[in-house]
C-alpha cells in the first residue's frame, strides 16, 4: 500500500515537472530519460540507491525561477484586480480640462497684457503631494501677488503625484495623480473673470513661453525668453504685507517681460510658517478687497454636489445652498473633527509649541476661543490642552458643542466634517443625539457621483461655509480657510468658533 502511494506521488511530481520544460529556467530533472517509475517489483532495489533525503531535495527543485516569476506575476495581477474592484478607475475630468482649454483668455491674438505679448507669472515648483488646503493657501497668495504686480497668474493642476501615469495608489485604491484646478474652484485664481490680465493655465503658458513658442518662432533665438527669479534674500520673518510688497518690487525689476517664473526651491515664496502665524493677518485688508478672494467661489462640480444633498442639509430653499448672497443655513452648526494622521501630529504640535493657524486668530473672533495653553512649567496640563483642542475625545466634543449651543440657542442640527472611521463617527453621532441635538449628519452620508467623490473635501468646506455657526480645529489649514472664506463673505465673526 505504501509503495503504491509513493509511486503515485512520484508520478504526479514528474507530470508537474514536464508541464514547464525550459533549458534556461529548469533545474536538473527529477528523473533522467532512462529512469522508469518504481514499481512493486523494483522498489526495494530502488531504495538501495536513493538516500532518505533525496526526495525532499528533488521536490525543492520544482521551485524554479520560472515558477517564482509566475508566482510573483500572479500575485501582482491579483493585487491590481483587487484595487480595480475596490475603487475602480478614477474619472479623467476631460470635460473640465476642455473647459479650461477653452477659456477666452487662452487666445494668442489678445492685446497686452494678455495674449502672446501678455505678462505672466508662474510658480513651476508649486506645492504638490499635500492636502487641498495647504495648496489652496499658496494659490491664493500667489495669485494675489500676480494681481498686485499686474500679471496673469499661471494656474496648475492640483497634483498629488508626478508619476507619468494618470493615477497613483492611495489607501489601496487608485486616485487621480492630477486634477484640473477647476474641479475644485472657479474663482479668479482658476481663470474666472476679473480685470485683465486674467489667470491662464500652465498649458497656455507653454504655448507662449515653452517649446511650442520656440517652434512657432522658428528657433530658440527668436522665441520669448523666460525670466527666472529665485527666493534668495526673501525676508522670511516679515509681516505678510511686507513680504507681498517685497515680491511686488522684485517683479518690477523685470519690467514688461512676458514670461516670468519664480523658482522656489527649499524656500517657498509664501511658506507654511507664514500661514501658521498672525503675520498672515496683515494681508487681510488687501486680500479681502481683492477680486482674488472677494470673487472666490467653489466649482460648479462642488456646488452641484451641495445642491444634490439638499435633503440632508434641509435649507429653507434649495437655491439658498449656492446663491452667493443667501443667508446661512439656519440652525446648522458645522464642526471639523480631524482624525487620521492628527493622532500623531497633535503631540508633535505640543512638542513644537505650535499656536493656532493664522486665519484662526482674527482679532474679531470670540476672545473665549483664543489660544491660551497652560505655561510650560505645567507640561501635563499643557499637553492635555493641546490634545483637547487638536484631537478631542467624544465627551469633549459633546461638551464643546453644548457650550456653543448655549451661546447660539437656535442651533438644532450638527454637520460633521471628519476623516474618522465610520464606527467612530457613529459613536460621536449617538453621543450628540443623546445630548439633545435634533439631527447629526456627516460628510460620509453625502450622495456623490464618481467625479464629486474626489473633491469631497471641497464639498464639506462649501457646506461649512454655509452653516449658521462653524466650529473649527485651530491647528488645521482646512478650518483656517473656512474661517477666512466666511469672514470674506461678511458673516458675523462670532459665528466662527474653535474647538
Amino acid at each position: 500500500m505504501g509503495q503504491t502511494l509513493l509511486q503515485t506521488l512520484l508520478h504526479r511530481v514528474r507530470h508537474l515537472t514536464s508541464r514547464h520544460p525550459s533549458p534556461h529556467y529548469e533545474l536538473e530533472p527529477l528523473f533522467s530519460s532512462t529512469d522508469s517509475l518504481p514499481s512493486s517489483s523494483n522498489a526495494a532495489s530502488r531504495q538501495k540507491h536513493t538516500s532518505p533525503s533525496s526526495l525532499p531535495r528533488r521536490l525543492l527543485r520544482l521551485f524554479t525561477l520560472r515558477r517564482i516569476f509566475l508566482s510573483i506575476l500572479g500575485a501582482f495581477i491579483l493585487f491590481v484586480v483587487s484595487v480595480l474592484l475596490w475603487g475602480g478607475i478614477p474619472p479623467s475630468y476631460s470635460d473640465i480640462r476642455a473647459y479650461e482649454k477653452a477659456l477666452p483668455q487662452h487666445n494668442l491674438s489678445l492685446p497686452s497684457p494678455e495674449g502672446a505679448h501678455g505678462q505672466f507669472l508662474r510658480f513651476p515648483d508649486h506645492l504638490w503631494g499635500h492636502g487641498l488646503n495647504n495648496v489652496l493657501q499658496e494659490i491664493l497668495l500667489q495669485s494675489q501677488l500676480a494681481h498686485t504686480a499686474g500679471r496673469a497668474y499661471v494656474f496648475e493642476d492640483y497634483t498629488w503625484s508626478h508619476l507619468p501615469l494618470p493615477w497613483t495608489l492611495y489607501d489601496y485604491a487608485l486616485r487621480p495623480a492630477r486634477l484640473p484646478l477647476n474641479a475644485f474652484i472657479s474663482g479668479p485664481s482658476a481663470g474666472a473673470p476679473m480685470p485683465a490680465p486674467r489667470a491662464v493655465s500652465a498649458k497656455f503658458w507653454e504655448e507662449v513661453c515653452g517649446k511650442k513658442a520656440r517652434r512657432r518662432a522658428g528657433g530658440a533665438g527668436n522665441a520669448t525668453q523666460v525670466v527666472t527669479l529665485t527666493t534668495e534674500g526673501v525676508p522670511e520673518d516679515a509681516e505678510g504685507d511686507v513680504l507681498m510688497q517685497w515680491w511686488a518690487d522684485k517683479l518690477k525689476s523685470v519690467g514688461n517681460s512676458t514670461c516670468v517664473q519664480v523658482v522656489q526651491g527649499d524656500q517657498p515664496a509664501f511658506d507654511q510658517n507664514l500661514f501658521g502665524s498672525t503675520r498672515v493677518l496683515s494681508l487681510w485688508p488687501a486680500l479681502s478687497a481683492s477680486p482674488i478672494l472677494a470673487n472666490f467661489t467653489w466649482s460648479p462640480l462642488v456646488h452641484a454636489a451641495v445642491t444634490r444633498n439638499f435633503a440632508l442639509l434641509r435649507p429653507p430653499s434649495p437655491a439658498q445652498l449656492v446663491s452667493p448672497g443667501a443667508p446661512p443655513l439656519p440652525g446648522l452648526v458645522a464642526v471639523h473633527l480631524r482624525r487620521g494622521d492628527f493622532v500623531r501630529h497633535c503631540p508633535r504640535l505640543y512638542g513644537w509649541d505650535a499656536p493656532y493657524m493664522g486665519f484662526n486668530r482674527f482679532a474679531a473672533l470670540p476672545a473665549a476661543d483664543a489660544f491660551d495653553p497652560p505655561p510650560k512649567s505645567q507640561p501635563d496640563a499643557r499637553r492635555a490642552y493641546y490634545m483637547e483642542h487638536c484631537f478631542p475625545e467624544r465627551a469633549q466634543i459633546v461638551h464643546r458643542l453644548a457650550e456653543v449651543r448655549r451661546d447660539n440657542p437656535g442651533l438644532r442640527r450638527v454637520y460633521l466634517l471628519t476623516n474618522g472611521w465610520g464606527s467612530w463617527v457613529q459613536g460621536v453621532r449617538d453621543a450628540l443625539m443623546g445630548d439633545g441635538w435634533e439631527d447629526v449628519r456627516s460628510g460620509q452620508e453625502l450622495v456623490l457621483d464618481e467625479e464629486q467623490n474626489y473633491v469631497a473635501m471641497a464639498v464639506d468646506m462649501a457646506i461649512a461655509e454655509r452653516a449658521e455657526v462653524f466650529v473649527g480645529n485651530g491647528f488645521s489649514s482646512l478650518s483656517a480657510n473656512i474661517v477666512m472664506f466666511r469672514m470674506a463673505k461678511g458673516l458675523e465673526p462670532a459665528s466662527n468658533r474653535i474647538l
